[in-house]
């Protein structure tokens, strides 16, 4: 086990697990903190192409056309970005691709900056209205497997699956005078 795994909790150890032991082979995302394990894992890793994306819904495309390449894929994103997606989420139901997405949320517990709000607190419905199934992870102990059981609804059974990783299990975050 690598320092950087020993470093992370758990539950963001059991993420990238699912994800390895599931055959991913690319990783879109967006930089973001909460899923700073997951992309220092998928960076480490030479069976995984870690994708960085100027926006999320290009991730939409990224993990459609790995598919149609025969591969599995994964969008990492936060909340604020599922706004971005939208219009891209019409490719996953046109085209009946399985999906899967780990979204990091904002706008929930002891958030700081206003403008995290509005979506954070429409993110799972803008998700189900574009009908993607939403699981949530509250947790730390339930993350490996609620994770596991969207990843097995997309990959197995062909669905769109988000997973939102709640606020509180990331933990505060401040703004940082310097």
């Amino acid at each position: 086990m690598s320092s950087t795994q020993m470093q992370a909790p758990a539950w963001q150890q059991a993420i990238f697990r699912v994800l390895k032991e599931g055959g991913v082979r690319q990783v879109a995302y967006v930089p973001d903190a909460g899923h700073s394990h997951v992309i220092r894992s998928v960076i480490a890793d030479p069976e995984i192409e870690d994708v960085v994306l100027t926006t999320e819904e290009e991730g939409v495309a990224v993990t459609s056309g790995a598919w149609l390449g025969g591969q599995r894929s994964v969008l990492l994103m936060q909340s604020s970005g599922v706004g971005n997606c939208v219009n891209m989420f019409s490719l996953l139901s046109s085209c009946r691709f399985p999906f899967f997405t780990l979204v990091t949320m904002r706008g929930e517990y002891a958030e700081f900056n206003p403008w995290q709000g509005p979506m954070g607190k429409k993110t799972q419905a803008a998700l189900e209205l574009m009908g993607i199934t939403v699981l949530r992870a509250d947790d730390p102990d339930e993350v490996g497997e609620i994770v596991s059981a969207g990843f097995d609804a997309a990959f197995e059974a062909g669905e769109q699956v988000a997973v939102l990783l709640s606020q509180s299990l990331i933990g505060r975050k401040k703004w940082e005078r310097k």
